[in-house]
């Protein structure tokens, strides 16, 4: 499946400052990232740098903010399960450079291992995985009444985009990236929209991705083409914190972290003007994520509380928009397959992998050798399958 990048542009900026920062560290954030280059941004990190970066990249205060979400008072318990036994799995998790795997099925632990030495106890990146999570913010504040409807046009909840080209898109366009509004996500160019976006001066009053966003030109209308843009994610954060009157990370601890019983305390990068950077950047326990996949599984229901519209996640999670790929597509920030699975995706090997039928959650953390290209990828979609066939093989029997 084609994957995407995440809004490095901000990140880079706050983690590669350099200055005096490091004397700020305390002795355990100064071992992991001690060797941290001062001139290069996150993608031209070396694999021994991000292996420290990437489980620690909301410890740098001095560099990056994190708005922190407190975990559930009570967890929701994950049982073991019976062991499922996947043939390969160390020399899979070896080219993966797999940081953590948990696979989940009716809810209970089939198969957890860790490596590059993390542990349960930590919190890893995330990346564009939490665009899925930014998405279901949506579907919390239209069952809360903060949203009236996707078909709202997005300047209604974020008046710093009237008369741009943003005027006549809906929120739904913007949840599928349809938008049609020019825009450039090639990281390899330093004079992309996705790598000044985050570095522009922002205009006084308005948000730092408004202030950006609103100078930018339509290539299409609305609705027609689907365009990867991660500043569009971005504006979906705003516009939750501005129809909700909430920072976003507070609502996910309100709507979804608490409510999904949470274990762990996680966190949320924040950008240039202090909102959270909805398209990236939250940092949580592989079983969290493991969790948010069976709150997916469980239609956004947490306990007796509909947190989202019954019917949101069969609008979300299905293909919404053609990518281009036969057998998959795009949902409401979610990568679809055509069987019915779905993943949260972000690069370098972040993944929630749900599949309804089987009730199966893969939630995996890495550092490939590359972002999204390489043998990773690939290899990472024919694991989904391998699972999928061993659970398939049991139930036959």
């Amino acid at each position: 499946m084609r994957k995407r990048t995440i809004a490095l542009g901000a990140l880079g900026a706050v983690l590669l400052a350099g200055g005096g920062w490091y004397a700020s560290l305390d002795q355990e954030t100064r071992g992991l990232l001690g060797a941290l280059p001062t001139n290069r941004d996150v993608l031209m990190w070396q694999l021994d740098q991000r292996d420290a970066a990437f489980r620690a990249m909301d410890r740098l205060p001095v560099l990056a903010t994190a708005s922190e979400i407190a975990p559930s008072a009570t967890p929701l318990p994950l049982p073991a399960g019976k062991p499922l036994t996947i043939p390969g799995i160390d020399d899979y998790m070896a080219k993966q450079r797999s940081a953590g795997i948990v696979i989940l099925q009716d809810g209970k632990v089939r198969f957890e291992k860790y490596g590059l030495g993390f542990g349960p106890e930590g919190r890893w990146t995330s990346f564009s995985v939490a665009k899925s999570f930014t998405s279901t913010l949506v579907g919390a504040a239209i069952q809360d009444g903060y949203i009236k409807s996707l078909e709202d046009k997005v300047s209604q909840y974020i008046p710093g985009l009237k008369g741009s080209a943003y005027d006549d898109v809906s929120i739904r366009q913007l949840l599928t990236m349809s938008s049609g509004v020019q825009w450039n996500e090639d990281y390899e160019d330093p004079n992309a929209d996705v790598a000044k976006f985050n570095n522009a001066e922002p205009e006084d009053g308005l948000d730092a991705t408004v202030s950006y966003m609103r100078k930018l030109p339509r290539a299409h209308p609305p609705g027609e083409v689907w365009h990867y843009n991660t500043g569009e994610t971005n504006l979906i954060g705003v516009l939750v914190s501005s129809a909700t009157r909430k920072p976003l990370a507070a609502y996910l601890q309100e709507k979804v972290w608490q409510p999904a019983g949470m274990e762990a305390k996680a966190t949320w990068l924040q950008g240039k003007t202090g909102h959270e950077i909805a398209g990236c950047c939250i940092q949580a326990a592989t079983r969290d994520y493991a969790r948010f996949g069976l709150f997916v599984l469980a239609n956004g229901k947490a306990g007796d509380k509909q947190i989202v519209p019954a019917d949101w996640f069969a609008q979300a999670t299905v293909k919404q928009k053609d990518i281009g790929e036969p057998g998959h597509g795009y949902g409401f920030q979610w990568w679809t397959y055509d069987d019915g699975a779905v993943a949260a995706q972000g690069i370098f090997g972040q993944g929630i992998f749900i599949d309804p039928k089987r009730r199966l959650v893969i939630a995996s953390n890495a550092n490939w050798t590359r972002a999204t290209k390489g043998p990773e990828p690939e290899a990472r979609e024919a694991f989904y399958k391998q699972v999928q066939a061993l659970i398939d093989a049991e139930q036959a029997r």
